[in-house]
């Protein structure tokens, strides 16, 4: 595939990587200890959200996978949905009266803004089976999605640290958030709608066969098609508990940062580069792993190496062998070990998220349909209602560890602490296991998928973009 088309693919990703680091890095944070709301009740709000959320995904996929236009199945999809996103993003960021809202007025916008995000990233995913049915240039798109994803999100966590939020008190400061919106709002509109026009020439032509007309009753039966799926089965086992994982690590870390490493305010501004480091690095090391070991054993392998190289500094910091949290020395070491477990980490979710493309040729083998989007929106229930879990736990976590609002960096008593970092490594770990264990034993390898092709492309069955030549497995591009 044309580097170019992987560029434009990968940068509609922008969007939600935008969004994933507001929800999962500063949204808890910011209405309990900047608007003062009780963390509980934040975690119980966005839980509750982002199960409505995925309810709602199937219905966006089964409508998406029906869409009959001259442009397409996804992009008026993509066209539409942006701008409301949006709006509705900047209000999340600034509630009416400047004041905490109701736990119900922040569950209503929060469904909004996840709703508006999958209406762009459910069919934007959802061509990724499209337009190439090879194995290794599916992983090739993943790359570029999570590159584009994470570096949107990073963007966000950049610019919140340097120029929104500065200073060694900005995240406890309300106006920076305001910007910090509008920003955000912006750069998502632009990504996904510049996605669309950039694949406009390729995908803007009628389906080649017209879909049944959308049935509500139509939309959860696919999706019990989709879990009655082995591969999908297997799949949704481990993709929850990594997915659960992700979510508490990224909704945890303003916490760990603050009141465990006690990050100063150059290792706030260096913490993006960090992580971009990291995933810059996955870029060039899940292609090989995959062709080398195939997906299931490199999530498997990379799960277990994440949480490893994760806990580390915590055990050693409970065991009295890490230097002072807060020294250059502690904070170098701490960034050391977070950079190779997020490397892996985004390496067991690439992974994970490419293995449901090869599950669409088996299902369509099976009963004679492709399921983009009723596949993806599957993985999207999924990864939200785990996501969802792993805020909850975040909420519960600081509550259990009695942490103070009005907590001073360097001042929280060793027991709250000790019971923070126990309770928040103790379920990382049984989740990450879990993961491994479920997404290494998934069912779909290299030579059946191409085997399955093959047959596909001899009977007709395959779409034209996804019957395109496409380059050997050993040079994926």
């Amino acid at each position: 595939m044309p580097l170019k088309l992987k560029l434009i693919h990968g940068f509609g990703a922008v969007a939600f990587g935008v969004k994933d680091t507001g929800f999962s890095f500063f949204l808890i944070f910011y209405y309990s200890q900047v608007l003062g709301m009780d963390a509980q009740i934040v975690g119980y709000v966005l839980l509750a959200a982002l199960l409505v959320d995925a309810v709602v995904d199937p219905i966006l996929g089964n409508l998406s996978d029906r869409t009959y236009t001259k442009w397409g199945r996804r992009l008026p999809w993509l066209y539409v949905a942006p701008i409301p996103l949006a709006f509705a993003w900047i209000m999340m960021w600034s509630p009416p009266g400047g004041e905490a809202p109701s736990a119900l007025g922040l569950f209503a916008i929060a469904v909004t803004v996840r709703v508006l995000l999958s209406a762009c990233e459910v069919p934007s995913i959802s061509l990724v089976p499209e337009l190439t049915a090879d194995y290794d240039e599916r992983t090739t798109l993943f790359r570029f999605r999570y590159l584009f994803g994470w570096l949107g999100g990073l963007t966000m966590v950049m610019m919140a640290y340097t120029v929104f939020m500065p200073g060694a008190d900005g995240l406890l400061r309300q106006d920076g958030y305001f910007a910090f919106g509008i920003f955000g709002a912006i750069l998502m509109a632009i990504s996904v709608m510049g996605s669309a026009w950039g694949q406009h020439s390729l995908i803007a032509k009628l389906p080649p066969t017209k879909p049944p007309p959308f049935r509500f009753g139509a939309v959860f039966s696919e999706i019990r098609e989709a879990f009655s799926e082995k591969a999908f089965l297997i799949f949704a086992a481990g993709g929850m508990a990594a997915y659960i994982s992700q979510g508490m690590t990224f909704s945890i870390s303003q916490y760990v940062h603050v009141y465990i490493w006690q990050l100063s305010e150059i290792a706030f501004k260096a913490y993006p580069a960090i992580l971009a480091l990291s995933v810059i690095v996955m870029f060039f090391i899940v292609g090989p792993m995959h062709r080398k070991l195939g997906k299931p054993k490199s999530a498997a392998y990379s799960a277990i190496g994440s949480v490893v190289f994760g806990f580390t500094p915590y055990m050693l910091l409970l065991a009295g062998m890490w230097p002072a949290p807060g020294s250059a020395l502690s904070t170098g070491m701490y960034f050391g070990f977070l950079a190779i477990s997020n490397t892996l980490g985004v390496v067991v979710m690439i992974s994970a998220s490419s293995m449901v493309a090869e599950i669409v040729e088996a299902y369509q083998e099976r009963s004679g349909r492709r399921a983009e989007g009723a596949f993806y929106s599957g993985n999207w229930l999924v990864q939200k209602c785990a996501t969802g879990v792993g805020i909850f736990l975040t909420g519960q976590i600081i509550a259990a560890s009695a942490l103070m609002k009005d907590a001073t960096p360097g001042a929280v008593a060793p027991a709250v602490i000790e019971t923070m970092i126990l309770l928040y490594a103790g379920i990382t770990v049984i989740l990450m296991l879990t993961a491994a264990y479920w997404l290494g034993r998934f069912p779909i390898n290299r030579e059946q998928h191409e085997a399955r092709v093959a047959a596909m492309k001899a009977a007709g069955e395959l779409s034209p973009a996804a019957d395109a030549p496409q380059p050997p497995h050993r040079n994926p591009g």
